[in-house]
C-alpha cells in the first residue's frame, strides 16, 4: 500500500486538511504502507515557500511525519512527456475560444435549456485552421477528450459510485500558457510513484470519475489505484463548515492551546462510532479502518473538541509536558493544576498565583473570617495535610462552614472563584505569601 496526501501549499492547512492527512497516513501505518507527502504547486502564482513550510510544520505538529516527499513544480518534465502521449493518441486537444466566448457559449446553451457543457467545437477544426489561427497569435488551450458511458468504482467510504461522463465539459488540462491543471497533474503523479489507494473528500467524487478516464488513457490499469472518499465535515448545527475560517485553521487552534493528541484524536473518530480518545497518531494508527466511517457529513463541534483536549490535560503525566512549563514548576505544581486546565495555556496564570504577587480583592463582609484565617494560619512545613487541619480549626473559631468558609479563603488566595484543590495548591503558595494575601484581603 502506498498514500498520498496532497495538499496545495496556497494558504495554511484546516482541520478538513488534516483529517483527509490522519485518515491515509493511519490507514498506511496500519497496513504497513508507505506514506507520501506531495505538494501540489503547480498553481504558481499562489503557491508560496512559506505556506509549504506552514504546511509541513503543522504535519510534525500533529504527530505526522512522511516517507517520500515530492513536488510537482520539480516535475514539470513529466507532465509535458504525458501530454505529448495524450495529443498524439487523439486523447488531448487544441481549443481556442476565450473565456468570453466560452461563457457566451455556456449562457446560449442554459436559455435553450441544455446543460452548459462544451460542445467539442475544437474538434471540427482542420489542421490547417488551427495553424493559421495560431500563426495569427491565437495560443489554443487542451482539453482531455472524455470517453462515453459512465465511470464506476467501490469506493472504500461509500460504497459502489459512479460518474456518467457524457454530462461532463471535457476539463482542461493545459491552460493557454502551457500551465498543468490539479485534475492531470494528480493522475501523472498517482502513477509516476505508484500510488495505490487514493483518500480524499467527498468534494472529489466527480474528479475521480474524470481522473480514472485520464488513467486508463495514460496506460494505468483498471483497478490499480482503489478510491475513497471522506464525507465533508460541517459545523456544529450541520452547515458548511468554511476552508476559510480562521478558528479551523490548525494554526489557530495551536494558538489557542489545543493539544495535538486532542486534535487527531477527534479528528480520526470523527464520523464513525467510536468514542474519540486522545493520542498521537502513532497510537491511534494501531487497527484504524475506513470502513468504520459512516458515509453520512460529520460534525465538527469545538465543544467537543475542548472537551477532549481537557481530558487529554487531566491525564497526561509530568514527564510529557516538564520541557513546557515555566521556569521553577515542578512536577508537584503540575499534579496540583492539572485537572483544572481547560488548555495548557492556563499554566502560566496558576504558576503566577504559586510565584509572583497578584491582586486581590475581597468582600467587606469577610473580612472577620479572613483576619481570623491569617491569625491561625498554621506555621510551616506545610503538605496536603495543612488545608483541611487550618479550615476545621477555622470553623470551629468562627462557626462557618461550607461556601462561606471555603469560597472567602479561595479568592483570597487565588483571587479565583473555582481553581485546583488547595489541600495540594496551599503548600505551593507558601506560608509568608498566603498571609500577605490574607492580611491585604481582610483590609
Amino acid at each position: 500500500m502506498k498514500v498520498r496526501f496532497a495538499p496545495s501549499p496556497t494558504g495554511l492547512l484546516h482541520v478538513g486538511n488534516a483529517r483527509i492527512a490522519l485518515a491515509n497516513w493511519c490507514l498506511a501505518r496500519a497496513r504497513g504502507g508507505r506514506f507520501l507527502l506531495r505538494l501540489d504547486d503547480t498553481d504558481t502564482e499562489r503557491s508560496k515557500p512559506e505556506y509549504a513550510e506552514g504546511i509541513e510544520e503543522d504535519l510534525r505538529w500533529l504527530g505526522l511525519d512522511w516517507d517520500e516527499f515530492r513536488r510537482q513544480t520539480d516535475h514539470l518534465a513529466d507532465y509535458a512527456a504525458a501530454a505529448e502521449r495524450l495529443k498524439a493518441s487523439g486523447r488531448l486537444y487544441p481549443c481556442l475560444e476565450t473565456e468570453e466566448e466560452l461563457a457566451y457559449k455556456r449562457e446560449q446553451r442554459i436559455r435553450q435549456g441544455k446543460p452548459p457543457l462544451y460542445d467539442r467545437a475544437a474538434l471540427k477544426m482542420t489542421k490547417e485552421q488551427l495553424d493559421r489561427a495560431i500563426a495569427n497569435g491565437k495560443t489554443p488551450h487542451w482539453r482531455f477528450l472524455l470517453s462515453g458511458g459512465s465511470v464506476e468504482w467501490h469506493d472504500g467510504v461509500l460504497g459502489r459510485r459512479s460518474v456518467k461522463l457524457t454530462s461532463l465539459s471535457d476539463p482542461v488540462l493545459v491552460r493557454g500558457d502551457g500551465s498543468f491543471l490539479y485534475t492531470f497533474t494528480s493522475v501523472v503523479d498517482d502513477l509516476e510513484t505508484g500510488i495505490t489507494d487514493v483518500v480524499r473528500g467527498e468534494d472529489h467524487v466527480t474528479n475521480t470519475g474524470i481522473q480514472l478516464d485520464i488513467l486508463g488513457a495514460l496506460g494505468g490499469k483498471p483497478g490499480s489505484i482503489r478510491f475513497a472518499h471522506l464525507p465533508l465535515l460541517t459545523d456544529a448545527e450541520g452547515g458548511a463548515l468554511s476552508k476559510r475560517l480562521g478558528s479551523m485553521g490548525l494554526r489557530q487552534l495551536r494558538r489557542d492551546g489545543i493539544e495535538p493528541a486532542a486534535l487527531a484524536g477527534y479528528l480520526v473518530a470523527l464520523g464513525s462510532s467510536a468514542d474519540p480518545v486522545p493520542g498521537m497518531p502513532a497510537e491511534l494508527a494501531k487497527g484504524y479502518d475506513l470502513g468504520r466511517i459512516s458515509k453520512s457529513a460529520a460534525r465538527f463541534d469545538t465543544k467537543q473538541l475542548l472537551a477532549l483536549n481537557r481530558r487529554y490535560l487531566h491525564g497526561v503525566p509530568f514527564a510529557a509536558v516538564k520541557d513546557r512549563l515555566p521556569e521553577g514548576a515542578g512536577e508537584a505544581f503540575w499534579n496540583a493544576v492539572r485537572g483544572n486546565l481547560d488548555l495548557f495555556r492556563e499554566v502560566r496564570d496558576w504558576w503566577d498565583v504559586v510565584s509572583s504577587d497578584i491582586l486581590i480583592t475581597a468582600d467587606p463582609a469577610d473580612a472577620d473570617i479572613l483576619r481570623a484565617a491569617a491569625e491561625t494560619l498554621p506555621e510551616e512545613p506545610w503538605d496536603e495535610a495543612t488545608w483541611p487541619a487550618w479550615t476545621a480549626a477555622l470553623a470551629e473559631r468562627t462557626g462557618r462552614k461550607g461556601k462561606a468558609l471555603y469560597l472567602p479563603l479561595r479568592r483570597a488566595l487565588t483571587g479565583e472563584d473555582h481553581g485546583p484543590d488547595l489541600k495540594a495548591f496551599l503548600p505551593l503558595i507558601g506560608r509568608a505569601r498566603a498571609l500577605r494575601r490574607l492580611t491585604q484581603a481582610a483590609g
